[in-house]
């Protein structure tokens, strides 16, 4: 069945990504590993947009999950994460909407300093709701003359975002955004290579 778990919008800045909205549905997942997943994707989704060039879409292929990322040229930068069913092309139009919704909505001084606390946009759980099923975004599809201008990178890996010689499983240990708990879920993950595990 495909499944959209997460849609966030971020800043990307000189030095990282700011998150300034998210939303999430994790009720695949056992109760107790929703928080840690969703503590994992958040950090993922930040350290893609980080690595993705302004103007440019990426779709970074790890395990059980896709990760589509879009950095506009203004630096507002959409991420989707869904399952390897969810079509490509519905993800990067939504995505598009997402982002045309969030700048129509938020003025552009708010992205810098703005945080999930601070910034009025609460259209992303409707969003998640109503394009669970990627056949609503049948109307989304007129928005694809943009797409069909724009390559969509491919990623196997999230390794493959990452600089040259940086690894993954330094980020995390080093990471002052993750908690004990997911740094714990992430490496035993890792270890049973289950189907929860984002690298």
């Amino acid at each position: 069945m495909v499944k959209l778990f997460i849609l966030s919008v971020f800043y990307k800045g000189a030095t990282e990504a700011r998150l300034l909205k998210a939303t999430a549905d994790l009720g695949s997942f056992s109760f107790f590993q929703r928080g840690t997943v969703n503590e994992f994707m958040t950090f993922a989704s930040k350290t893609i947009v980080e690595r993705t060039q302004p103007a440019l879409r990426q779709s970074v292929k790890q395990d059980a999950y896709m990760c589509h990322v879009y950095v506009r040229a203004d630096n507002l930068a959409g991420v989707l994460i869904a399952d390897h069913e969810y079509p490509h092309r519905v993800a990067h139009t939504l995505i598009t909407k997402i982002l045309d919704d969030f700048s129509a909505k938020v003025s552009a001084d708010q992205w810098v300093n703005g945080s999930e606390s601070t910034i009025a946009f609460d259209a992303l759980p409707a969003f998640l709701a109503k394009y669970q099923n990627p056949k609503e975004a049948d109307p989304l599809t007129k928005m694809q003359t943009d797409l069909d201008e724009t390559k969509i990178i491919l990623k196997n890996t999230i390794e493959t975002v990452l600089e040259r010689g940086e690894k993954l499983e330094d980020m995390v240990a080093k990471s002052e955004q993750l908690s004990l708990a997911s740094k714990t879920f992430y490496t035993t993950a890792k270890k049973t290579n289950s189907c929860c595990s984002f690298a």
